[in-house]
């Protein structure tokens, strides 16, 4: 967990004028992965995050509204700063590297932007390629090869 103390917070409206209230901001690991994973979707070429199972998952979670944005991202979390697993499904085709860069870009300005941490490193891991049109339906549509 990100656990910071703001000794200079001030809520609008909320303190007489001067009074400057102290408090502790703790953020869930589970934000930091979905942050994660929202900046990595947002890369063009990014098809989809996480493992077969996980992505299975993800399409029956999908299809009731109940989206895991933080599907596919494994975050550790230290004191200042956070580094991030990835786990990709690429377009194809398009070059794998530079989704992977585009992925460790997107990624480390959304942490230390929204999270307020500096990025130990983004590891990326493209686990498959998809291809348009390459689905499971066109199964029924193959004619037999043998009699």
């Amino acid at each position: 967990m990100v656990d910071t103390t703001t000794p200079n917070t001030r809520a609008a409206g909320t303190h007489a004028a001067g009074s400057n209230p102290s408090g502790k901001t703790v953020i869930d690991d589970t934000v930091v992965e979905k942050v994660a994973g929202i900046a990595a979707r947002e890369v063009n070429g990014v098809h989809s995050l996480g493992k077969g199972a996980a992505r299975a998952i993800g399409a029956i979670r999908d299809a009731i509204g109940q989206r895991d944005f933080g599907q596919g991202v494994k975050v550790e979390v230290g004191e200042k700063q956070v580094a991030a697993d990835i786990v990709i499904v690429a377009e194809y085709p398009v070059s794998l590297q530079q989704v992977a860069d585009g992925v460790r870009s997107s990624v480390s300005r959304a942490l230390t932007q929204i999270v307020g941490m500096e990025v130990a490193e983004v590891n990326v891991t493209v686990q498959d390629v998809y291809i348009p049109g390459d689905d499971d339906n066109d199964d029924e549509k193959k004619e037999s090869r043998v009699e």
